[in-house]
């Protein structure tokens, strides 16, 4: 079986436009970050301007935005020749050069301002904390309570596939190439009807707990402008928080797409072009959202009070500029140093509980998936 024409091409330009989006994100990540940090490594907030500085993030965004540029100009050559395995070769490839190879140049970089750190002779003299205290309580994440919404979707999934289960053939395409040549089957039987919902409870946990994170993270504010600096992470925690539960919930509600293609209401082709559609209208959102707040909310004011003081200084937390490992930090999770979002505080046995307990639900999640196919 064969699915062709423009569900194919949109599928393949859409496959092809992952690729610079994972590239121009890369590209302005050192523009995102935190006043006080360069390239993982802190600094006082007055020396963003540094010229030192300003150069070290421009080459930065100019090696990975020329990378980029080249994988997407192939990306869509490919596409153009309609070679199927061209286009995912390059965004498989293309992801993890410009993943990896962002960090890693991350890493070079990170290098030389710590070197520079040296040279100009910037010391914490005393490792100041902040509290934020005031008459307006500060802004955070959404209720957990938003996440309840993917209840109603799966019931409304598991419908459409009951509904529909007595049109669906004998055998039920399950996966299909680039080219739309199906290449994979499996059987009809009432199991099938859980196949839809147990992906959309997966992402559900996942996106719940990411959710879930955000309000258990220790709070960003800087002993420079506390009052200030509270309130736009305040403000970015609680618009990652609503694109996270908009996101998950637009991705649940896209996969009954697949129980209408398994009772041929819709061609496979159009199901794969809703989810493909919907994966790059987020990817794209989620950069508009970083862009609007920066990571912590750095750029929601961009005119805060800056200082030629070093207040405080935990590089030597930070193993390899973006892993965090402090015993004596009570904290689960924390924003990213270098990335748009939080990481977790590795020293803490809780978080190694977690990671466990991902990898069972993961696996619980493959095995059960693999059951109703």
């Amino acid at each position: 079986m064969v699915v062709k024409g423009f569900d194919t091409s949109v599928i393949m330009a859409v496959t092809s436009l992952l690729v610079p989006i994972i590239g121009a994100f890369m590209a302005i990540t050192p523009y995102l970050m935190r006043r006080g940090e360069v390239f993982a490594v802190t600094v006082p907030t007055s020396e963003q301007g540094d010229p030192f500085v300003r150069g070290l993030k421009r080459r930065y965004a100019l090696i990975v935005g020329a990378a980029t540029a080249v994988l997407t100009l192939a990306g869509f050559a490919c596409a153009a020749a309609g070679n199927e395995g061209g286009v995912m070769g390059v965004l498989i490839v293309g992801s993890l050069a410009l993943t990896a190879g962002g960090y890693a140049l991350m890493l070079v970089f990170r290098s030389k301002m710590v070197a520079y750190k040296d040279a100009r002779g910037w010391v914490a003299d005393v490792q100041e904390s902040v509290a934020v205290v005031g008459e307006q309580p500060v802004p955070h994440a959404i209720s957990l309570k938003w996440n309840l919404l993917y209840l109603p979707v799966m019931a409304v999934t598991f419908a459409v596939g009951a509904i529909g289960y007595a049109h669906m053939p004998d055998m039920i395409p399950m996966h299909m190439g680039l080219d739309g040549t199906v290449n994979e089957w499996t059987e009809k039987t009432p199991l099938i009807l859980w196949m839809p919902m147990l992906i959309q409870g997966f992402l559900a946990l996942c996106f719940t707990f990411s959710h879930w994170s955000i309000a258990r993270s220790k709070k960003w504010a800087e002993p420079g402008a506390p009052a200030t600096s509270a309130l736009a992470y305040g403000l970015f925690a609680r618009a990652q928080s609503i694109y996270l539960v908009a996101s998950g919930l637009v991705l649940a509600v896209v996969m009954i797409a697949m129980p209408l293609s398994f009772a041929n209401a819709i061609s496979m082709g159009q199901a794969a072009v809703f989810v493909m559609v919907a994966v790059f209208v987020l990817c794209v959102g989620g950069m508009a959202v970083s862009l609007v707040y920066g990571q912590a909310g750095s750029r929601v004011f961009k005119r805060m009070q800056t200082s030629d003081r070093l207040f405080v200084d935990d590089d030597r937390y930070w193993k390899f500029g973006v892993f965090y490992c402090n015993p004596d930090d009570a904290s689960l999770f924390l924003p990213e140093r270098f990335g748009v979002g939080w990481t977790p505080n590795w020293a803490r046995p809780a978080v190694w509980v977690i990671v466990v307990g991902g990898a069972v639900a993961t696996a619980a999640f493959v095995f059960a998936l693999s059951i109703v196919t």
